[in-house]
């Protein structure tokens, strides 16, 4: 059972992950991704005020899981335990949550800028009036 609780939550990570990402581009997606991007940034900032800035509830889930299949000395993030897997290598705490916490911003400036900004720009009806 726990070996498929770490699948899952392995996939369910790298899905919130690209979605919080890229959820923004697709007009169908919108909605959703300002609800997952808006939990993902209350477990970081609000739950983070108890349990350390970035806390995520998905990885701390994720480390009981992997602690009980034996798994020892994980970081405190998500992305660098996969990255760290995927590289190969130990790499920087630091720059990994850098890199991280700059893809969130990128992904939050999108959404407000396509959800509410380019949306007030925009024309509301659908032909364009000709003087």
């Amino acid at each position: 059972m726990y070996i498929f609780l770490d699948i899952f939550l392995t996939v369910a990570h790298i899905v919130v992950t690209l979605f919080n990402l890229t959820g923004w581009i697709w007009r169908r997606t919108r909605k959703v991704h300002l609800m997952v991007l808006s939990l993902t940034l209350m477990s970081w900032l609000v739950l983070g005020i108890w349990y350390g800035w970035g806390y995520c509830v998905l990885t701390d889930w994720h480390w009981e899981v992997k602690e009980k299949l034996g798994e020892k000395n994980l970081p405190a993030s998500f992305i660098k335990y996969l990255g760290d897997k995927l590289i190969g290598k130990n790499l920087d705490p630091s720059l990994v949550d850098n890199i991280t916490l700059g893809c969130l911003v990128f992904a939050v400036v999108a959404a407000v800028y396509v959800n509410f900004i380019r949306r007030k720009k925009a024309p509301t009806g659908s032909s364009i009036q000709h003087n």
